[in-house]
């Protein structure tokens, strides 16, 4: 189970970190719109990949795309009214800490729903907890971070 978390927080934050820099890039060239491959090469990442996240940043209302020759991605909303929160979510289908542990094999069976129980509620304090922060961190902070 170990692995199979890591791998999974580790992508989790691999796509959110890939969809902020992309917001970034967007908001330093902003009001341009920029294609995904200007914008994949700008942050050192597969266009590809980068469109499927552009994608659902678009269903979710955080950037727009507009056709045509001189056509791309902008973003819909400010830095400073768009969190981390928002971003996670839209790009995200899974909670950073989704762990099964209502599973239960073996004999002594009610010491392990116990266990099982602690955990859960363990995992849900730390989730609320990182959901609070990343709703108080904004792009702008971000962007006001990375310019120091």
């Amino acid at each position: 189970m170990c692995n199979r978390f890591i791998k999974l927080f580790m992508s989790a934050s691999k796509k959110l970190s890939t969809a902020v820099k992309a917001l970034y890039f967007l908001a330093e060239t902003d009001p341009a719109p920029q294609s995904s491959v200007k914008i994949a090469e700008a942050i050192g990442t597969n266009a590809s990949k980068l469109r499927q996240t552009l994608s659902l940043l678009v269903k979710n209302g955080i950037v727009k795309s507009t056709q045509g020759t001189t056509g791309g991605f902008l973003l819909v909303k400010k830095p400073e009214h768009l969190h981390l929160q928002e971003i996670y979510c839209a790009i995200e289908d899974r909670k950073a800490f989704y762990l099964d542990v209502n599973e239960v094999n073996g004999s002594g069976m009610e010491p392990v729903r116990k266990m099982n129980g602690f955990f859960l509620d363990l995992f849900s304090d730390i989730q609320v907890d990182i959901e609070n922060k990343m709703r108080n961190i904004y792009l702008k902070n971000i962007i006001e971070q990375i310019k120091l």
